[in-house]
């Protein structure tokens, strides 16, 4: 009869359920079965892209967070001073300069501290490391090591070496006198102790340092192979620290400042280390920890300063030097005429044509 003859999955179309008549009359039938061939699955893929798609937005957004909140709340750690001096200074140049200090504070050091790093108990603050870094508006970075017995006048002090500025008068004082000997405004100051270095060493999963010979000094703790190798902390206060093993004594001693600040730099701004949530933290913290810094500084000109030493580190086009020296023995003596000449160029700010020495 029409309408009483059945139908076959073959006749129905995808996803369609047809309606039969029944024989007590017109109306639905119980829908029929359909042929799993042309039941529609469910987009598990798409699914499964979706999570995905989310999981890796919230990774994005919580690594995004990490490289703000972690360096704001670093930031509010690290200690702002009043170095800056007062009465008459240099005029203001192009370009910005920085002082960074290294100083053998052992301020807040433990006696098993004390002795790990072999900084003995002496008390007060000294220089060990002056440097001068200048970034221009253009043109290469160039950074300048004063050694700490360089014979300059001190003001209100006469004549003597110029680590003796900071024992005397603090940051201001070192400040002032470097001002008068190299005629150059200090925009910003940076200052990093014994502990401090070691800390950020550490932080970074140590440095690689590279001796021409072996190295064994009793006084700063230290006995190195040569050859290259990794550093601990210690290790490589150790190694920028020791003088009385080396035959170019306070000299040779800033070559290898530069060199192990040049490599900090470089490391603390690689990927390797922006990239690795736990490394990124520690040297954050250490660092806070660590610096002391000018109440004038921000953060955007904190970070021109880590730029400024990675373009100096061993594969950047920045410029490392010491200042010209005359002569040298238990007091360095500059080179006026050389010194002048260094000076009167960055005041200018033409670094173009400087060359490393």
């Amino acid at each position: 009869m029409p309408g009483s003859e059945s139908l076959g999955p073959e006749t129905l179309r995808r996803g369609e359920v047809r309606a039969t008549a029944s024989r007590y009359g017109r109306g639905m039938s119980q829908p029929q079965p359909l042929d799993p061939r042309y039941v529609s699955r469910p987009p598990v893929r798409k699914k499964r892209r979706n999570w995905f798609g989310r999981i890796l937005g919230l990774v994005i957004l919580l690594f995004v967070l990490m490289l703000i909140c972690v360096p704001l709340f670093a930031w509010n750690k690290i200690e702002k001073v009043d170095a800056m001096p007062t009465g008459d200074r240099p005029a203001e140049t192009p370009g910005t300069t920085y002082l960074m200090v290294g100083s053998d504070s052992r301020e807040g050091l433990s006696a098993e501290e004390k002795k790990k790093l072999g900084t003995g108990s002496v008390e007060g603050k000294r220089t060990d490391t002056i440097m001068l870094m200048h970034v221009p508006e253009s043109g290469p970075t160039v950074l300048i090591s004063l050694p700490r017995d360089s014979y300059v006048p001190v003001p209100g002090h006469g004549r003597s070496r110029i680590n003796a500025a900071y024992s005397w008068g603090g940051a201001p004082l070192l400040i002032k006198t470097v001002e008068g000997a190299t005629g150059l405004r200090v925009d910003h100051y940076v200052e990093i102790g014994f502990g401090g270095f070691s800390s950020i060493i550490d932080s970074l999963g140590g440095i690689e340092m590279c001796p021409p010979k072996a190295i064994k000094d009793q006084k700063a703790h230290i006995n190195l192979p040569a050859g290259c190798q990794e550093l601990d902390g210690p290790k490589a206060l150790g190694y920028v620290r020791y003088r009385y093993a080396d035959k170019e004594g306070d000299l040779g001693r800033v070559k290898r400042q530069r060199e192990m600040i040049g490599a900090v730099a470089d490391k603390a701004i690689s990927p390797a280390t922006f990239f690795n949530p736990i490394r990124y933290f520690r040297l954050s913290t250490a660092s806070a920890g660590a610096l002391s810094i000018d109440k004038e500084m921000s953060p955007v000109e904190l970070y021109r300063f880590a730029q400024g030493m990675r373009s100096v580190a061993g594969g950047g086009d920045g410029i490392t030097m010491t200042v010209p020296i005359a002569s040298s023995g238990n007091t360095v003596q500059w080179d006026r005429t050389k010194a002048k000449a260094l000076f009167q160029a960055l005041k200018q700010d033409k670094t173009t044509g400087l060359k490393s020495s």
